[in-house]
């Protein structure tokens, strides 16, 4: 398989006279079409790690490749032009632009790359139509639910699709239903898109529809779990396991 992300040895040391080490050594590789998990208590430094991957800190030591391309040595334009092109994110609290409809924040990535105006309708409504939502494209951010906000925000992070898709906490400002109805999406971009998807959360839920979960405990991977073939359920249920002895 295709090695998109590579990680390798990251550290991250904050502060000058009493040192703080976020990160003490992380390595992993995500290929095509993974679906990762990151989950660990706060503190714990997946904040930090999802921070390095997104390009917006840089790790004090060790080196982050994504898509071929070193990313630490980036600066300026050059860093700028890298992430909109190879990285999508979703947040958990949407980060739409209020006076902007929700055509105008998907296309916003397109307009920063001077995107052709006729490109940019043409794709915004193919993501759209890929994404349910369709129907609200002419609706401001104050008009929708929260799920429809979350999945204009996913549409406006796969708008450029980027070589890997990082969620940070997104079902975290959702109701149960509209939770599960942007995993379902996830799982469908990554099951029938083959979008690669990093998925930071502390909700053992949500981390069972991924397909492996990294733990991170006081800065280093503690364990990794794979799913295999087990159930979504049984996988659910090996997650909160490890939860609990994470907490011990």
């Amino acid at each position: 398989m295709e090695k998109i992300v590579t990680v390798e040895e990251i550290k991250k040391t904050y502060g000058t006279g009493k040192k703080t080490e976020a990160l003490k050594g992380i390595s992993f590789e995500i290929e095509k079409g993974d679906f990762v998990g990151i989950m660990g208590a706060s503190g714990s430094g997946k904040s930090t790690l999802l921070n390095i991957l997104a390009t917006l800190d840089k790790p004090t030591s060790g080196q982050v490749t994504i898509n071929q391309q070193p990313t630490q040595n980036l600066k300026g334009n050059q860093l700028a032009d890298f992430r909109s092109k190879e990285i999508g994110f979703i947040f958990q609290d949407f980060n739409l632009l209020e006076n902007l409809t929700a055509a105008e924040n998907i296309s916003v990535p397109l307009s920063l790359q001077n995107v052709k105006a006729k490109e940019i309708k043409v794709r915004v409504k193919k993501i759209a139509q890929r994404l349910g939502i369709s129907e609200i494209l002419n609706s401001y951010p104050a008009e929708i639910s929260g799920g429809q906000k979350q999945r204009v925000a996913a549409a406006r992070a796969l708008i450029t699709q980027p070589t890997i898709l990082l969620g940070d906490e997104p079902t975290g400002a959702l109701d149960s239903k509209s939770a599960r109805a942007l995993l379902d999406t996830m799982t469908d971009l990554n099951q029938e898109d083959q979008v690669s998807i990093l998925l930071v959360t502390h909700d053992p839920f949500s981390a069972s529809f991924t397909d492996r979960i990294l733990f991170i405990k006081d800065g280093v991977i503690y364990q990794e779990l794979n799913r295999g073939t087990a159930s979504r359920e049984h996988f659910y249920r090996e997650i909160l396991a490890v939860v609990a002895d994470l907490e011990q």
